[in-house]
């Protein structure tokens, strides 16, 4: 990007495109506002919708009510099933139960589902990259049998796999982590395991991909960088990690509340990126707040276009 020398002499504020909002948010939230609207109110949500708290309580005032398991739905109930995903198990207890579902599963959730479906019926043991207790890995695992799936988050975990036949493994991974950090993993299970069958395309969302790429070309002109977005999103806590292997400050914030004046103490020029689940209008928020405090100049980083879009489930169209 292109600026005049001066731009560069004033306190600024750099954003990342693209940032905020992927496909697969948009439409999970999307399906929740659009059922609300069809059925009315309440419905029900199967743990948080996507993994920002703005969101949630902006779509709780709507009439959303947010559960932590199927069973604290109530008889004939509609119940919507997260953009991460959820078990077999799970959907299974949804069906006993008749409970009418929506799954609003990112369909980019749903291909590593697949993926790992079709090596399973392969007779492949198949080991997902990933982070231990995040709702997306809990959903993935619980497409097969316990057992069939092994979790790794690190090439030291490769180390320590047991597996039943070492020709016959596949990966899969999580769709919101560190690309870097992956790579390393990937290497050591095929340092370790020659034969193993990789996905056809890699399984890290284009958003997350895109999200981390920017945040590189963000920190060659910032002196911090903000990353918009709650403490529970994976793909926001692997945008500050970018940031840092890039040796810039880098700090995770709900909002501008959460902003420290100190950290801007000294630095002229900030960058500001956002999760896939943060919305805009905090990003916005965040501008504001660093306008009053000397930074009015604000340009944008353009990395790379997004045009993808995803359809809703046919009871919502």
């Amino acid at each position: 990007m292109q600026q005049s020398p001066l731009s560069f002499q004033d306190k600024s504020v750099f954003l990342a495109e693209p940032r905020g909002f992927c496909a697969g948010v948009d439409r999970a939230i999307e399906i929740v506002e659009k059922a609300i609207e069809v059925y009315g109110s309440p419905v029900y949500v199967r743990h948080e919708i996507v993994h920002n708290r703005h969101v949630v309580e902006d779509l709780k005032a709507k009439g959303a009510v947010f559960v932590d398991s199927v069973s604290d739905a109530p008889d004939g109930a509609l119940l919507i099933f997260s953009a991460h995903g959820v078990s077999k198990a799970v959907q299974e207890k949804a069906k006993k139960r008749d409970l009418r579902v929506i799954d609003a599963t990112c369909p980019l959730v749903t291909k590593v589902h697949l993926e790992l479906l079709r090596h399973y019926a392969a007779g492949h043991q198949v080991i997902l990259i990933g982070h231990a207790g995040h709702p997306e890995v809990e959903g993935t695992m619980g497409q097969a049998p316990d057992g069939a799936v092994l979790l790794v988050s690190t090439p030291e975990d490769v180390e320590n796999l047991v597996v039943a036949n070492p020709d016959k493994l596949a990966f899969v991974t999580q769709t919101t982590l560190s690309v870097d950090d992956t790579k390393d993993v990937i290497a050591a299970l095929q340092q370790r395991f020659p034969n193993i069958l990789s996905p056809k395309r890699e399984d890290i969302c284009y958003a997350t991909s895109n999200r981390q790429m920017a945040v590189k070309a963000l920190t060659e002109k910032s002196d911090v960088v903000l990353v918009i977005g709650s403490k529970n999103s994976s793909n926001s806590n692997r945008l500050r990690e970018v940031a840092e292997r890039c040796q810039t400050p880098a700090y995770l914030i709900d909002d501008e509340h959460d902003i420290d004046v100190s950290w801007l103490e000294g630095k002229q020029h900030i960058g500001i990126t956002a999760g896939a689940s943060a919305p805009e209008k905090l990003v916005q928020q965040v501008i504001g707040f660093l306008k009053q405090h000397g930074h009015a100049h604000v340009h944008s980083l353009n990395v790379v276009e997004e045009n993808v879009t995803f359809s809703l489930p046919s009871m919502l169209k």
